[in-house]
């Protein structure tokens, strides 16, 4: 029976791995377990067993590397894993050769052991070329020069003393070679891997002060960020947290905890971009649409009373234009406790309004609907521009709100109860409110900016109206 546990029999999104680094650690895994196998068959005079197991046709080792871990690895690191595979794949033979005698090998004459050892001495120089700090090559040394499981211990235990009279002499002559040439070789990459981390250091450390210096300009935050920490310090203020969360999301955060099913209508209005997962991924993965996901997963961890907010960029398959991007910003709010109202709801919405865009602006509410609230309201605002009249300050119609002096801000209500049975509250007993702010939109109306794409093209000549 396989074992189910064997890390190559998984593939390297199974295991988690996802950068050069947990990738070669993985290899150096393989190489300790090889070492120990092989050590432990040669004990027991089986070293065919280990051969089968990690090179053999079929189900071994490297053919499952192959597959797994370079086949369906991710395209950034296919090249890097292939080489790995070719360089685990000459470690093991050659060690493999070497756990034989010479008999085994079918070598009957002196002719043929030159070339041999050449062969052996060649991928000791490939290895030890591959070692780039004193980690790496204090292992190399062991793997040649061990006394207990060292390439030049199976050569000495295996090929010179179960050798013939005739290939005795030149199997010795050849050992002692190889012997002087891997020591000479170690002691050489071990002064250059030390010249190079000093001179590596003394380059790091050195500090020319005959330099003029360096006038850095002053940079600031940008203003979409801006406008979230003005609507964070609001909020903060009267009693709420802050919270983030993952912008990759399962459909059951993004829309089924949110009392949104599959097949529901509204998911039209939110079509977002899904990820391409490897085989065997055990859900789907998406960009968010809002921040709501947050609302459930905090409800999770959390018993009544909550008050947060949750910043962050969202995603929908929208087409650019000026007032829409396919990633934007949102600020959304949750509210839950014993006997929280519609009028604390209200209370809360106006004094962010006013606090955001001023005292002088007026508020109304609208009847809307959302999955997720339960009775749902649009939120308007008087118009900034005009003062709430329709008519622009020299004559004509207001252009911001189109002469209708109101402007539709965001959309909120009292919370859906079918939610709280997503997050195992009791809906007779607890009540409260959540709102979504898209914060693009709040920078736009508050600074007259009439193009949501100026936010995302990072002219230097915008961002520097807003220090």
């Amino acid at each position: 029976m396989p074992n189910t546990d064997d890390p190559t029999r998984k593939t390297l999104w199974e295991l988690g791995v996802s950068d050069p680094v947990a990738l070669a650690l993985r290899f150096t895994q393989l190489r300790a377990r090889f070492r120990t196998e092989l050590a432990q068959a040669s004990e027991e005079s089986n070293w065919e067993k280990v051969r089968d197991l990690w090179t053999g046709f079929g189900d071994s080792v490297s053919a499952r590397i192959g597959i797994n871990w370079v086949q369906d690895a991710p395209e950034h690191l296919q090249p890097i894993a292939f080489r790995y595979r070719e360089n685990l794949v000459e470690f093991i033979n050659i060690r493999l050769t070497v756990a034989q005698t010479l008999q085994q090998l079918g070598y009957t004459n002196a002719e043929a052991i030159q070339p041999l050892f050449t062969k052996i001495r060649q991928a000791f120089d490939r290895e030890i070329e591959a070692c780039v700090d004193d980690i790496d090559l204090g292992v190399s040394k062991v793997d040649w020069l061990g006394r207990r499981s060292g390439v030049l211990m199976y050569i000495t235990e295996n090929w010179l003393k179960t050798a013939t009279p005739d290939l005795k002499r030149v199997v010795g002559q050849e050992l002692n070679a190889l012997r002087t040439h891997v020591e000479s070789q170690i002691e050489a990459r071990r002064l250059a891997i030390e010249s190079g981390a000093e001179e590596s250091a003394l380059a790091r450390e050195r500090v020319d002060l005959s330099l003029p210096g360096v006038i850095r300009p002053i940079g600031s935050h940008h203003l979409i960020r801006q406008v979230f920490q003005e609507i964070e310090d609001i909020f903060v203020s009267i009693g709420f947290s802050v919270v983030e969360g993952p912008e990759i999301e399962t459909p059951y955060y993004n829309f089924e905890a949110l009392n949104i099913p599959e097949f529901h209508p509204v998911r039209d209005d939110m079509d977002t971009f899904y990820l391409e997962l490897p085989k065997g991924a055990p859900t789907p993965l998406l960009l968010r649409t809002h921040t709501s996901p947050m609302q459930i997963r905090t409800m999770e961890k959390l018993k009544p009373p909550v008050r947060v907010i949750v910043p962050g960029k969202v995603y929908r398959r929208d087409n650019p234009d000026a007032t829409h991007s396919f990633a934007f910003h949102q600020i959304e709010g949750l509210a839950v406790d014993t006997d929280i109202t519609f009028c604390d709801f209200t209370g809360t919405i106006e004094y962010f309004v006013k606090q955001f865009f001023g005292p002088g602006v007026k508020t109304r509410f609208r009847p809307s609907y959302f999955p997720f609230t339960e009775p749902s309201v649009e939120f308007d605002v008087s118009c900034p521009f005009c003062g709430g009249t329709g008519t622009a300050a020299g004559g004509g119609t207001c252009s911001k709100c189109k002469g209708a002096a109101w402007i539709e801000l965001f959309g909120a209500g009292m919370v859906d109860p079918a939610v709280y049975g997503f997050v195992n509250y009791d809906a007779k007993k607890v009540s409260g409110f959540a709102f979504g702010i898209g914060i693009d939109r709040l920078a736009m109306l508050k600074y007259g900016i009439d193009d949501i794409q100026v936010f995302f093209q990072n002219d230097v000549r915008f961002l520097r109206q807003f220090p």
